[in-house]
Formats: structure tokens, C-alpha cells, sequence
């Protein structure tokens, strides 16, 4: 197998040079001759620019923070409906553009889930975004209510009751009837703790308030319009943001996008499983087919899976972990762990997650055909398979951090309030198991993993709802084009998301890349100097245009790919030095709109 390159290099935008005369003043859109012809856009809702308009600018008191940053907290209308009324605390960051004097504005960002702090990718920007970006915009990262540094949400009055509560939750996925009776009886404590205990705020923490949020605070930063950009989940909150107030926009991007429509559930669909509509289990098992043919053809020198059937070889991993889960020593920590079916799918997952997921898929199939028929290896052989899984499960135990111990770790409870009262879902938590093996039967594998991480959202016991959620039409046009770029082998959002979002969009583009892992951005020149070239200057790239990944699977890695995901940990960063201009870069800390647990694999 071909050893990838690990020096870092700029995922850059080559080949992009800016004119001078293409500066633009803080918040205003890009020219005419960027975009060709404008045509008129669609107005933002009276009743909707009321809510808004109403509330005083806030003043930021910006303070230095985390060695380079700026921080601050404002104030922000529980209920945009009661303007005066109760209040959410909301914490927002910045990197201010290295040459002030050529400053655009802000670009906001938002690294998806639904919870994902948007202080934490801001922070992170120099590690990941384009030079000229770092140059010409404010980085502003918004916590969205509920998240992170922002007024935390909490479904159960302390770790105890939460741990309670969790404890059918401790399964990548349920597979057996006794998991899957523990994980529907956890998934209703879950729900019904976040409708009494988490309220007031688990009834306004929607898209639509965290739109109507960021919308307030693109005035707070002083720009007329705004400028964004949104991976994973936060492409949905870039489409509500554009349909909700779609003469407010400069220039929007979404990468690794939700179809709207697919995430709320509209007509008969409101009964369907979200995952039965938004398809990211169809997208991950198309990525793992791929990687497993691809396996084949490079042959056993560059893909040692092809010795046998690659695809053959993956299906007898499973059907031996159905049968007996594999029992392993750690020879380093002398701690006993199990591998079951589940944990190892969850692994493949979270490995193609990462443009360089197809070495993680082989390795650990590899090993786990050896651990699941011991007499098929020498006793070193086994040895050696032992050592290299228990590694990485130390590993992604570590980084994973499953316990919910002091402090409270509200992560998952953040996820299930945006999903749970943005979208529709089916009424009975006990209904999932059959669902859940339904999407099994169409996409093998992660049909499962995907399905059942929205079963808290059961409506019978997640009661409480946002009475302002917005629902649609996504299908506003705005007043500047909205830029759609879909992966075509994304295992979270399905390409086939971007391809119908952009449809739905009158006034966007597409751009689609044929590259590998979550979202596009950082995996070739030709995606991030498309992106870059637009929100800098309007520009778009040309209809049907594809760019492909620098990372294949099983091919030698170009000198110049971003190899690591930017760290996210504000600790970690503050340790090190700010990347200077034209150091090289790495792909950006998104994440996705579920969480992933998998024991094997770490990224």
C-alpha cells in the first residue's frame, strides 16, 4: 500500500490572483461583472424582518482572548416574538483579517452537527482557510444557543440522572433485542428529560433562532449583508438563512450540504425516518463499495485486501462479529475490550469520514480477519493483530471521551434539540428497531448507525417544540448567488443533498468535487480555490464543474494534499503558534450531523 506523504501543504487557491480594483467596502456585495446580470432577489417576510429589526444593534465589548482572538458575549431574545422579554447569553469570536486596510468584512462560519462550536473553527482558521480569506475577512464564529461557550442546555439536573438516563445510549448501534429494548428505553428518558428539565431552552434552540441570531449579529459587526460559510449541518443553517432572509446575503457557501426538505420533512414524509430521507447511509456504503473495488483493481502490492475478494473479505468480517464478538487483551494497559459488529461498522464510518479513509478500511479489516479466525494465522501473527487493534482503540477511546462524567457534557443534547425540533419524526421510539433494519436492508451496514441516532426524537416523547421553527419553502432566490458544493463519496450528506439543494435554489451554483471524506473543502486546489475565489470576489466557478480530490483511494498522495483535520481543542491551539501566511494548510474540523462512535479508528 502506498505510504502517503505526511508533510502538510497548502490546500491554497492557485492559480487565483486578485485585482486590486476588485476591493469591495465592508459588507457590501460583490460587482455586477462578478456575477453577471443580477436579477432582482426575494424579500425577507415582513413578520420575519420585524422580529429582527426590532432589536437593538448590541454592542460588542470585544476582549482579547486565546493568544490571537478576540472575544464576547451578548444578550440575545430568548423569543424573538417578546423582543424585551427573557434572553439567551450567546458567545461569539473572532480573527481579525491580517490587513485591515484591504478588509472586506466578516465571514461568519459554522462547523455543522447540529452543536458544533463555531468559536472553535474560528479559532482554528489560520490552520485551514485560504490566505487571502485570512487576509481580507474578520473570521467570526458564533456558538449557537445552547453550545459550548454560549448558555449551556441541560436535559437532566445533574451527571447522575443524565448517566441514568444514557445508559442504554453506550452502543455505536444497537444490534440485538436486548440492546435495542435498552437503547429505546434510553432514548425516551432522553427525550422526555430534554421536554421538561431542558426547558425553556430546548424550545428555542432551532435553526430559525440561531438564523435569526446570526442575522442580529452580522449588524453587531457592522456589515449590510452577510457573508458565510457553513459545512455538515451548517449548510442547513445557511440555506435558513438565505430563505429566511434572502436580500440579506453577499455571498454564501454550503459544503457537504442537507437538502432542507429531507432534514424537516415535509407531507407523508414527516412520518418517515430522517435518515429514510436524507439517505447518509446510501452515501457511506457507496464510499465503502468504492474503496472495496478500487481494492481489487490496485492490486494486493498496493491494497493487501486484494490478495482475496475485498468486498467478500469485508462481508465475512461481519457475518463472524454477528456470530462472536472478538475478545481482546491490550498488552500495553493490561485492560480487556470487546469488538462486535457494531463497533467495528462504527470504525469503518468514522474512517470514511477522512479523505484517507480507504487505508483505515483495509487495515482494520485486515487485522479483524485475522482476530476472527485465530487458526488462519501463526500465533505472532496474532499477536501483532491484537497489538494494532488495541492501539487504535486506546486511541479513539481516548479522543472519543465516552463517559459523561463531572463536568456535564451536553453534546448530545444539543444535537437531538436542533434535530429534534427543527424536523418531523416518527411517534413512537419503539417503532425504530423495525425502521432501523429497513435502512439496513437498502444500505448495508451504516443503514443501522445512521438510523438510530434520532430515535430521542420520537414524538411522543419529545414533547417540547419551538413554536417559531421555520419549515420552508427553501426555494427563496437571494440577492447574490449561493454557492452548493457537494463530495460526491460523502458518507454523512449524500451528494445527491447538494445536487437537490441547488436545485431547489434559484439563484446557486454547483460545485461538485470527486474527492473523499466529509465535505470538499482543503481536498484539492481546484474546490478551495473555487470557494475562496467566490466569497472573496463573487466569482463562480463554471456550470459543471468538477473538481477531484488530490487523496485516491490507493493511488501515491500528491506532495501538496493536506493530510491532518485542524485540531479544535481552544487549549491545544493556544499552545501553538498561529500558522503565518503560506504555511501549509489542513482540512477543516467539521463535523457531521450525527455523532459517529467508532472504537477502532481515530482521525
Amino acid at each position: 500500500m502506498p505510504r502517503r506523504t505526511r508533510s502538510l501543504a497548502a490546500a491554497g487557491i492557485a492559480g487565483i490572483i486578485l485585482a486590486a480594483t476588485a476591493v469591495a467596502p465592508a459588507g457590501a456585495a460583490p460587482t455586477t461583472a462578478s456575477w453577471g446580470r443580477l436579477s432582482t432577489s426575494d424579500r425577507t417576510d415582513p413578520a420575519e424582518a420585524r422580529r429582527v429589526d426590532r432589536v437593538p444593534t448590541p454592542k460588542l465589548d470585544w476582549y482579547a482572548c486565546y493568544g490571537h482572538a478576540e472575544c464576547a458575549t451578548v444578550q440575545l431574545p430568548r423569543d424573538y416574538d417578546q423582543p424585551t422579554g427573557a434572553t439567551t447569553e450567546v458567545a461569539l469570536l473572532r480573527v481579525k483579517a491580517r490587513d485591515q486596510q484591504r478588509r472586506i468584512g466578516s465571514l461568519f462560519v459554522n462547523p455543522g452537527g447540529p452543536g458544533g462550536s463555531g468559536t472553535d473553527i474560528a479559532l482554528a482558521a489560520s490552520y485551514f482557510l485560504g490566505d487571502d480569506l485570512l487576509d481580507r475577512f474578520d473570521i467570526v464564529g458564533v456558538d449557537p444557543r445552547g453550545v459550548a461557550a454560549s448558555e449551556n442546555v441541560k436535559c437532566f439536573p445533574s451527571v447522575k440522572e443524565q448517566t441514568k438516563a444514557y445508559a442504554g445510549l453506550n452502543v455505536a448501534f444497537p444490534r440485538t433485542k436486548a440492546e435495542e429494548k435498552a437503547y429505546v428505553a434510553a432514548s425516551k428518558a432522553v427525550g422526555k428529560g430534554c421536554s421538561t428539565t431542558g426547558k425553556p431552552l430546548t424550545g428555542a434552540m432551532s435553526t430559525a433562532e440561531v438564523a435569526r441570531d446570526m442575522d442580529v449579529l452580522r449588524r453587531a459587526v457592522g456589515d449590510k449583508k452577510l457573508t458565510y460559510a457553513g459545512f455538515s449541518y451548517g449548510s442547513a443553517l445557511g440555506q435558513y438563512y438565505a430563505n429566511m432572509f434572502p436580500d440579506r446575503v453577499r455571498a454564501l457557501v454550503i459544503d457537504g450540504v442537507l437538502d432542507p426538505n429531507a432534514w424537516v420533512g415535509q407531507g407523508k414524509a414527516r412520518n418517515q425516518l430522517q435518515e429514510t430521507r436524507l439517505r447518509s447511509a446510501d452515501g457511506a456504503y457507496a464510499a465503502l463499495r468504492e474503496i472495496l473495488v478500487r481494492c481489487d483493481r490496485a492490486g494486493k502490492v498496493a491494497c493487501p485486501l486484494a490478495a482475496g475478494d475485498p468486498l467478500a473479505s469485508f462481508e465475512l468480517v461481519t457475518k463472524r462479529l454477528r456470530k462472536k464478538p472478538v475478545v481482546i487483551d491490550d498488552p500495553d494497559t493490561g485492560e480487556t475490550f470487546t469488538v462486535g459488529y457494531a463497533d467495528f461498522v462504527g470504525a469503518a464510518l468514522n474512517a470514511l469520514y477522512s479523505p484517507y479513509g480507504s487505508e483505515d478500511i483495509v487495515a482494520i479489516t485486515v487485522e479483524m480477519l485475522v482476530l476472527t479466525d485465530p487458526a488462519a494465522a501463526t500465533p505472532a501473527r496474532r499477536a501483532e493483530a491484537r497489538t494494532t487493534i488495541a492501539a487504535r482503540a486506546a486511541a479513539a477511546r481516548q479522543q472519543i471521551r465516552r463517559g459523561y462524567d463531572f463536568p456535564y457534557n451536553n453534546g448530545l443534547e444539543t444535537f437531538l434539540t436542533v434535530d429534534c425540533t427543527d424536523a418531523y419524526h416518527p411517534k413512537d421510539a419503539g417503532a425504530w428497531p423495525a425502521l432501523a433494519a429497513k435502512e439496513d436492508k437498502r444500505a448495508p451496514y451504516f443503514g443501522r448507525a445512521w438510523a438510530w441516532g434520532t430515535a430521542p426524537c420520537a414524538r411522543n416523547t419529545w414533547t417540547v417544540r419551538d413554536e417559531d421553527a421555520y419549515t420552508g419553502p427553501f426555494n427563496k432566490r437571494t440577492s447574490a448567488p449561493v454557492l452548493v458544493v457537494g463530495n460526491y463519496w460523502d458518507p454523512a450528506t449524500n451528494y445527491r443533498g447538494a445536487v437537490s439543494s441547488a436545485a431547489l435554489l434559484p439563484n446557486s451554483r454547483l460545485l461538485s468535487s470527486d474527492s473523499w471524506g466529509h465535505t470538499a473543502y482543503g481536498t484539492s486546489a481546484c474546490a478551495t480555490g473555487a470557494i475562496d475565489a467566490y466569497l472573496i470576489k463573487g466569482t463562480l466557478p463554471a456550470k459543471g464543474t468538477v473538481c477531484v480530490g488530490d487523496a485516491q483511494p490507493f493511488v501515491e498522495l500528491p506532495a501538496t494534499a493536506a493530510v491532518e483535520r485542524t485540531p479544535t481543542s481552544k487549549s491545544d491551539l493556544t499552545r501553538r503558534a498561529a500558522p503565518a501566511r503560506g504555511e501549509p494548510k489542513r482540512l477543516p474540523p467539521v463535523l457531521a450531523p450525527l455523532p459517529v462512535v467508532g472504537s477502532l479508528t481515530v482521525r
